[in-house]
């Protein structure tokens, strides 16, 4: 569903009289829609309201309450966050939830639940005891019995309706900042499920080592508090499933930590350090942030073959040392699907084996862009999912086109040259020897390195982004030439040129020839220039 569509949907609902005949029809609507929901989105949906009014919701923190509080269900061959995100899609698709922010792949990555929908939650998860959210604007007395529990704001009347509840029932809590002051001792709930104290800095380690008491707990959340050290005792919340303790200033997690053999997700702070043995946590599906210390820690990462999702926030002292340790990891690492590698910085022996076995043979995702390596792994050409791929070389040669070109089902190329091979630059042809089957967008900036499009080169290509420095791209006789005219399905190309310590008629020479290609080109791309250096 578009965001334009979205726009005239919400001006369309925020017109009118309150109680109007418009406004009336919109409401019986909303409601048939939501009675036509199966009945785990039905409970996805109520649960958004836990949300004060026009609060934006990020997709992924949304997906892991929902994993947490046990809305999402197992579906064979996907994930569970997988699953929750068709779950999220399928509201926004029938119009119960509406969409913010997008990726680049018109993906919603931040969404809201519209002010008439959200009264529509509230009087439902009222009815049917759902979920009770205390400081929003409607002021009502709160049910004696209460499962689920937002506390939003703390204000004196709001202190007061507390009073009047019992506790001993709650099973999620979730506390936004201003409202921490409400929230009663740890021991007042016995079978607490979830909690979700994020952005509340006043929480410290003597809380969290009160959290620790509450045995039931699936779902704990303490991002950006103030918590700087996890208590042993944590090892005692042996069915949490999901944990964050991302922005926090944590440094080490004890041993006992590696007994939460339930955790599919983890979030801890780049400067965290797992405990050894956390290879134990085989369940991990989701890992968004490790700091690789030593080479061993990379045996323990291979032991997760669940991990669909990981990203290496950097590795210390990194040397040759940590290559054939990284390589036998991503072996193992069987069910990975998205792969994000930063400061690593590969031997000139990284990558010469021609596959991995048995490898991440469902990978989609790498980005190494931030890492550098001597040439691109002869092993990515087995990865026959492998889609999207960014990476940093120190010098590109025809063995990385070849190995680049086999890549079955690559759309998506990024290459960042970082050295020339010789003393002049280089210029490499890419013809009709690499097939490149599906690549649709190619971006590649170097200063050291020139790529000309020959006949039959990168046949799907629609987009080229290049970025290069004029005085390192022309030929030994001063011209320029990039071939764009052979590329027949070019619809896009967007340009930086560095004009540092270019000569008089360089820059103009270089923009004659990319609009020379251009326009010899079948399919009349559009060309975009941004010009970028001190001129010489």
């Amino acid at each position: 569903m578009t965001h334009e569509y979205w726009s005239k949907v919400s001006r369309s609902m925020g017109t009118g009289l309150e109680d109007g005949p418009q406004i009336q029809k919109m409401r019986r609507i909303l409601s048939l829609s939501y009675y036509d929901l199966p009945p785990h989105l039905k409970s996805c949906l109520l649960y958004l309201g836990l949300f004060p009014e026009d609060h934006d919701i990020t997709r992924e923190y949304l997906i892991w309450k929902w994993v947490g509080e046990a809305f999402v269900r197992k579906e064979h061959g996907k994930s569970l966050y997988e699953v929750g995100e068709n779950y999220l899609d399928e509201l926004i698709n029938k119009g119960m939830v509406k969409p913010v922010e997008f990726d680049g792949c018109s993906k919603a990555t931040t969404c809201r639940v519209h002010d008439m929908v959200l009264d529509l939650i509230t009087s439902l998860s009222n009815d049917e005891h759902f979920l009770t959210a205390v400081g929003g604007q409607q002021l009502m007395p709160l049910p004696s019995k209460v499962r689920r529990l937002s506390l939003q704001t703390g204000n004196a009347e709001d202190v007061r309706l507390l009073s009047t509840v019992s506790f001993t029932h709650v099973r999620s809590v979730t506390v936004f900042d201003q409202a921490l002051n409400l929230l009663p001792g740890i021991s007042c709930f016995p079978v607490l499920r979830a909690l979700d104290l994020s952005d509340c800095e006043q929480v410290d380690n003597h809380r969290f080592k009160g959290i620790c008491k509450l045995f039931h707990l699936r779902y704990l959340c303490l991002r950006r508090t103030s918590v700087t050290e996890v208590p042993k005792q944590i090892g005692n919340l042996q069915f949490l499933q999901v944990l964050d303790i991302s922005l926090t200033e944590v440094k080490v997690l004890p041993s006992t930590f590696v007994q939460l053999t339930q955790l599919v997700y983890l979030n801890v702070s780049a400067w965290t350090r797992l405990p050894d043995g956390f290879g134990k946590l085989e369940c991990l599906q989701n890992f968004p942030g490790i700091t690789v210390s030593y080479p061993s820690m990379l045996h323990d990462l291979g032991r997760l073959t669940e991990l669909r999702n990981l990203k290496i926030i950097k590795f210390i002292q990194c040397g040759e040392n940590y290559d054939e340790p990284f390589l036998e990891c991503l072996s193992n690492l069987v069910s990975l699907e998205k792969l994000e590698v930063n400061y690593y910085l590969g031997g000139p022996d990284f990558g010469l084996s021609s596959s991995l076995s048995p490898g991440p043979q469902r990978v989609y995702s790498i980005d190494m862009l931030r890492s550098t390596f001597y040439a691109v792994p002869r092993w990515m050409s087995s990865l026959s999912c492998l889609s999207a791929l960014e990476i940093t070389i120190r010098t590109l040669a025809v063995q990385d086109f070849e190995v680049l070109g086999k890549i079955p089902s690559l759309t998506d190329l990024y290459v960042w040259v970082l050295e020339p091979t010789g003393e002049r630059p280089e210029r490499l042809a890419i013809d009709s020897r690499y097939p490149f089957r599906c690549l649709s967008v190619f971006r590649f900036w170097s200063y050291g390195m020139e790529v000309v499009f020959s006949r039959g080169a990168m046949p799907n290509l629609q987009t080229l982004d290049l970025d290069f420095q004029v005085r390192k791209t022309k030929d030994l006789g001063g011209n320029f030439y990039f071939g764009l005219e052979n590329l027949p399905l070019l619809q896009r190309v967007p340009v930086k040129i560095d004009c540092y310590c270019t000569e008089p008629g360089e820059v103009e020479a270089a923009e004659a020839a990319l609009q020379k290609g251009v326009d010899m080109n079948p399919n009349k791309p559009t060309l975009s220039i941004l010009k970028y250096g001190e001129m010489g």
